[in-house]
């Protein structure tokens, strides 16, 4: 005979045999392995009265145990829970290819309970775990494991008998299911290693540009990303240095650590020490509990320093410290903190002349300009202009839920000949600003800004022949000359670098009265 617990009394084997032949029948469906064994899992659990039954499946690939599918288990238990081979009951049993019965699972260190599961029955009385091998040709590929009240009169030979019959009826099955999720496992790594690949191959998915300056910027990125020596990144101000940053941080070996940013510009010179190196709780007034600082979130990862530039002298020297020799306090602190942090910093000041002013460290210059790299300013690369347009438009559509649909040639010719002095940054506003004043979901002329209007689009142009133009012009500089200087026709001579003859000519000739100039002011 063999014990069946959910009734409390014994059952012939005719019992075992109807399980039996019931898990043979699941085996024989044609529907997904995953759906049978949790089948499987069910009928044990009703069978033999466990609260929990756990079918657990051998990765030969990474040499783990996870739960395939778990009766009383919750999906996130069961995807928490993953065992190496050895490591606990289950990591045993797979290891040793032999069955283990715990009596009194709260009793047994070998019982590491990963899945959170209660160590009792909610009336306080003890739980078994029992864990049988599940073998094919020998080979140990997975486990079974059941968990109940413990019964100090019970069979438990019996019990694991039973179930080692059940693995061999699953065993097949289970052996399918581990190639494939083995397989899929192969799949995904040689998924990302393309895909790792491909990404350090190709030009930062984050920065668009494809002029020949930018390509330079690209292959600087991919040669130092996977380094971890300090870079420098240098460029006028709203060229996208910050985005270079987090190219370099992306394809790096840290992509999975922290990325900080930190605006050393924008933080006032009381807090900036608080703020990269923390703080400990009455280290100064307002410091009511400790903080930690920006290099130690950024621990393990990426810290970006902006516009560094901008440090003062004293902060300057701790970080030369910590760049020396990866350690620190925090502000008020006596324990001494090791991170390991890859720094990249920015700026768009002229480094060097400060160094020779005695602004700025000449050591922590050097420290910080290990790989410099120079971001070229939008005029230097107007090519790209067109698809930064586009791609500001679709971004401005979905911020603002305009609709616009292109940019009209003549407005694409304002900005291909526009000088860009706020680079990218104040292309995005001129973009965004002309996406709302649209009428008629174009970009047209008359939607951007002043400042890039031509002579055409504005309705202002020059009539008449050259000596008409350059006479209205020149008089034009003579009034805000004289206005200048107050009337002052030799002081106007001088400032216009022609003898007081020639201004006298052409005061004359333009009709112009000096005196006018000195009653104005």
């Amino acid at each position: 005979m063999s014990i069946c617990r959910n009734t409390g009394k014994d059952c012939y084997k005719s019992s075992e045999l109807a399980l039996l032949f019931e898990i043979s029948k699941l085996m024989n469906q044609n529907e997904d392995i995953k759906d049978i064994l949790q089948a499987v899992t069910r009928l044990i659990a009703s069978y033999l009265g466990s609260t929990r039954v756990m079918i657990n499946i051998y990765n030969r690939t990474k040499d783990i145990i996870n739960i395939e599918v778990g009766h009383g288990v919750s999906e996130e238990a069961r995807k928490r829970a993953t065992y190496k081979t050895g490591e606990g009951i289950i990591g045993q049993v797979v290891r040793t290819g032999s069955a283990l019965f715990i009596p009194k699972i709260n009793e047994d260190a070998r019982f590491l309970n990963k899945t959170g599961a209660n160590l009792l029955t909610s009336d306080r009385r003890d739980l078994s775990f029992t864990c049988v091998p599940v073998k094919l040709k020998e080979l140990t590929i997975g486990a079974i494991c059941l968990e109940k009240p413990y019964d100090k009169g019970g069979s438990y030979q019996d019990e694991i008998r039973l179930v080692s019959i059940i693995g061999t009826l699953i065993a097949d099955t289970l052996a399918v299911r581990q190639t494939m999720l083995e397989e899929l496992e192969k799949l995904r790594e040689e998924k990302a290693k393309l895909e790792k690949e491909l990404h350090a191959s190709d030009k930062p998915q984050n920065i668009i540009g494809s002029a020949g300056s930018m390509q330079e910027v690209f292959n600087l990125i991919n040669m130092v990303a996977k380094t971890n020596a300090n870079v420098l990144i240098r460029g006028e101000s709203g060229v996208g240095k910050e985005l270079v940053a987090e190219a370099i941080h992306k394809n790096s070996n840290r992509i999975d650590k922290p990325f900080i940013k930190v605006n050393c510009a924008a933080l006032p010179e009381t807090l900036i020490e608080s703020e990269l190196f923390g703080h400990e709780k009455g280290s100064f007034t307002g410091a009511v509990a400790q903080k930690k600082g920006r290099f130690e979130l950024a621990d393990g990862g990426t810290l970006f320093l902006d516009e560094i530039g901008d440090l003062p002298m004293q902060t300057q020297v701790k970080l030369l410290r910590i760049i020396q020799q990866r350690e620190f306090e925090r502000v008020g602190g006596t324990s001494t903190i090791k991170v390991d942090v890859r720094i990249i910093a920015a700026t768009n000041r002229d480094l060097e002349a400060m160094v020779k002013k005695g602004e700025y460290r000449e050591d922590l210059f050097f420290r910080i300009n290990v790989f410099p790299i120079f971001v070229p300013p939008l005029r230097d690369r107007i090519s790209d202009v067109p698809t930064l347009v586009d791609h500001f438009i679709v971004k401005a559509n979905r911020v603002n839920g305009t609709q616009i649909k292109r940019i009209s040639s003549s407005a694409l010719d304002m900005l291909m000949i526009y000088s860009w002095p706020g680079n990218i940054r104040e292309l995005e506003n001129c973009i965004e600003r002309a996406c709302i004043l649209s009428t008629d979901d174009v970009i047209r002329a008359h939607n951007l800004p002043p400042t890039l209007q031509t002579a055409e689009s504005s309705g202002t142009e020059l009539t008449g022949t050259l000596n008409t133009i350059v006479g209205k012009l020149e008089k034009q500089l003579l009034i805000d000359t004289l206005t200048k200087t107050r009337g002052n026709m030799i002081q106007a001579a001088k400032v216009l670098d022609i003898t007081e003859r020639m201004m006298g000519t052409r005061i004359k000739k333009y009709d112009i009265d000096p005196r006018r100039y000195k009653l104005n002011t």
